[in-house]
C-alpha cells in the first residue's frame, strides 16, 4: 500500500489561491429556510411573532412570547433536483436524504412579584442546521476550452527545474517540495508537465513558458461535482418581558461547518495535432471550523393586535481549517500510453479566519385573536462587507477586493399567515431572496413558498410543512483558466415534522 504523505503549508500569499474564493465567502455567509414545521410553513416570517424555537434564531426577544417552558424536535425530509445545461450537452440530478433539522427547549420564569415591570425571563438553547451543504451535479458537454489553459496559466513563469525530478526523487518528493516552498501555483504546473499536458518552450532549467500538447479544436469534457457537509449553530438565549409591551433578548451563538468538495473533471479530444487526448483530473477538498455571533432584538407590543420586531445579527467570525488532494491521469493516441500523476500528498493548508457579513431585520405582525394571523420579515444583508483574514495577506487582499467589487447587498422577503379552527392550525408563506452578486447571473435570485398545517394535542403539538424553492445558478469549473460556467436550475423541496412538548 502506497503511503499517503502529509503536507503542512506555511506560505500564506504563495498556496492560498486555490482553496478559498468568492464562492467559499458566499458559501459560509448563506443561510437556508430550516427549522420547525410551523416557522417553515410560514416561510420564516416570524421576527415579529415568537414564540417558536426556531423564531429565536431570528429574534432573541421572541422567547419571551412563551407563555411556558416547552421544548420541540424537527426532522426533515430534503430533495435536490439539479437540471444541468453545459454547451450542448444537458444532465440532471435527484439527490435526497433525510435530516436532523432542529432541537431546542426554553425554561420560563414568570415573576411573582406583582409590583416589578419585569414579567417574565426566559432562558432558552436551540440547535438548527443554517445551511445544509449537500449538492451534486455533472456538467457534460464538447466545449472550445480546454484543461490545458488552467496549467497554462499557473506554469507561465515557474523555472523548468522546479518541474522535473531528479535523480533518486519521486513524484511525491518533488510536490512536497513545491508545496513546501514555492506553492499551489507550482504544483499546478508540475502536475501539467508531468502529465505530458504542458512543455517547456525550450529545455534551458530557467525556462518560464510554457505550450500545450492539446491542439486546438473540440473538447468532450465531463465535470462533476459533489459536496457534503453543514453549517449548524448552536443558539444560547436569555429574554424577559418588561411591562405588557415590549420583550427583549440576546443571543449567543456557536457556529459549526464541515464541508467536503470532490470535483473530476474528464476530457478527449481527438483533435489533429494533439499529443495528448484524453485527461482525468481530480481534487478533494475538506473544510471544517467553527465561529461565534452574537444577535440582538426586541419585540414591542404596539397594540393588542400589532408586534414590531427588530433584530441585529452581528457578523460571524470563523476559524476555519481546509485540506486538498489531488490526482491526474492523461493518456495519449499517439503513443498509446498512459501516465498517472499522483503525489498521494494532503495538503494541511494554515488555518484562516472568515468574517460574515451582519444582518438587519425588521418586522411586522398582524394577529386576529385566537384566530389567526399575518407577519412579514424584512432583513438586510451586504455581503461586499465579508472578509477573509488576514486581510494583509497578499492572496486574501486580492480575494476580498474581488468580494468587495462583486458582491453587494441583498435583501430577503419573507411573508406568513396562520388560520387557526379550533385544535388545528393551517398555514402558508411566501420567500423572496435577492443574488449576492452583482451581475444577479452567477447565482440567481431565490423565489419560494411554502404550506403546512400542525394540531394542537394538548401537552403535545404536531406540525407539518412543506416547502419549495428554486433558483438559477452559473458555476465557473475552475477560477484559472478554465473558466466555463454551467447553467444549474436548482429546486429543493423539503417535508418536515415537528413534535413539541410542554416542560
Amino acid at each position: 500500500m502506497k503511503k499517503l504523505y502529509t503536507l503542512v503549508i506555511a506560505f500564506l500569499a504563495m498556496t492560498f489561491s486555490q482553496a478559498q474564493d468568492i464562492t467559499d465567502a458566499v458559501r459560509y455567509s448563506s443561510d437556508q429556510l430550516s427549522g420547525t414545521a410551523r416557522y417553515r410553513a410560514m416561510s420564516g416570517a416570524f421576527g415579529a411573532l415568537g414564540g417558536d424555537l426556531s423564531a429565536i434564531s431570528i429574534n432573541p426577544a421572541g422567547s419571551a412570547i412563551f407563555l411556558s417552558s416547552a421544548a420541540t424536535v424537527t426532522l426533515s425530509y430534503n430533495n435536490r433536483q439539479n437540471d444541468t445545461r453545459y454547451f450542448n450537452g444537458v444532465t440532471s440530478n435527484n439527490d435526497s436524504d433525510v435530516y436532523f433539522d432542529q432541537a431546542g427547549a426554553v425554561l420560563v420564569f414568570n415573576s411573582t412579584n406583582e409590583n416589578t415591570p419585569w414579567k417574565k425571563f426566559v432562558l432558552g438553547v436551540n440547535y438548527s442546521q443554517n445551511n445544509s451543504f449537500d449538492d451534486s451535479f455533472v456538467a457534460q458537454g464538447s466545449s472550445s476550452n480546454s484543461i490545458d489553459n488552467y496549467f497554462l496559466d499557473y506554469a507561465n513563469g515557474v523555472p523548468l527545474g522546479l518541474l522535473e525530478t531528479i535523480d533518486n526523487e519521486s513524484v511525491t518528493d518533488l510536490y512536497l517540495f513545491l508545496g513546501e516552498n514555492e506553492g499551489f501555483g507550482a504544483q499546478q504546473a508540475f502536475l501539467g508537465f508531468q502529465g505530458f499536458i504542458i512543455n517547456p518552450d525550450d529545455s534551458d532549467p530557467n525556462n518560464t513558458s510554457y505550450t500545450s500538447n492539446i491542439a486546438s479544436g473540440n473538447f468532450d469534457q465531463q465535470y462533476s461535482y459533489i459536496g457534503t457537509g453543514l453549517n449548524g449553530k448552536f443558539a444560547f438565549n436569555f429574554a424577559t418581558k418588561y411591562q405588557d409591551f415590549l420583550h427583549l433578548g440576546i443571543n449567543l451563538n456557536a457556529h459549526f461547518l464541515n464541508y467536503d468538495r470532490a470535483t473530476r473533471l474528464v476530457e478527449e479530444n481527438s483533435n489533429n495535432g494533439s499529443e495528448t487526448n484524453e485527461i482525468i483530473f481530480s481534487n478533494n477538498l475538506s473544510t471544517t471550523g467553527n465561529g461565534f455571533s452574537l444577535q440582538l432584538g426586541t419585540i414591542a407590543n404596539v397594540t393588542e393586535n400589532i408586534r414590531l420586531g427588530l433584530t441585529y445579527d452581528t457578523p460571524t467570525w470563523f476559524l476555519i481549517q481546509e485540506q486538498t488532494t489531488q490526482r491526474l491521469e492523461t493518456f495519449s493516441d499517439e503513443f498509446s500510453d498512459r501516465v498517472t500523476v499522483n503525489p498521494n500528498v494532503v495538503n494541511v493548508y494554515p488555518d484562516y479566519r472568515l468574517k460574515t457579513p451582519g444582518k438587519l431585520t425588521g418586522s411586522l405582525a398582524v394577529l386576529f385573536g385566537d384566530h389567526g394571523l399575518i407577519s412579514f420579515d424584512y432583513s438586510y444583508k451586504d455581503f461586499s462587507n465579508t472578509e477573509l483574514r488576514p486581510s494583509n495577506d497578499p492572496e486574501f487582499e486580492f480575494q476580498n477586493n474581488l468580494i468587495s467589487d462583486n458582491l453587494k447587498a441583498a435583501s430577503t422577503y419573507k411573508i406568513g399567515g396562520e388560520y387557526r379552527i379550533e385544535n388545528w392550525s393551517l398555514r402558508g408563506g411566501y420567500r423572496f431572496e435577492e443574488s449576492p452578486y452583482e451581475n444577479e447571473i452567477t447565482l440567481g435570485d431565490l423565489n419560494g413558498y411554502s404550506a403546512g398545517f400542525g394540531y394542537d394535542f394538548g401537552s403535545i403539538k404536531a406540525d407539518l410543512s412543506y416547502d419549495h424553492s428554486s433558483r438559477t445558478d452559473n458555476p465557473q469549473l475552475y477560477q484559472v483558466g478554465l473558466i466555463n460556467t454551467a447553467n444549474i436550475q436548482r429546486d429543493f423541496s423539503s417535508v418536515v415534522l415537528s413534535l413539541s412538548f410542554g416542560i
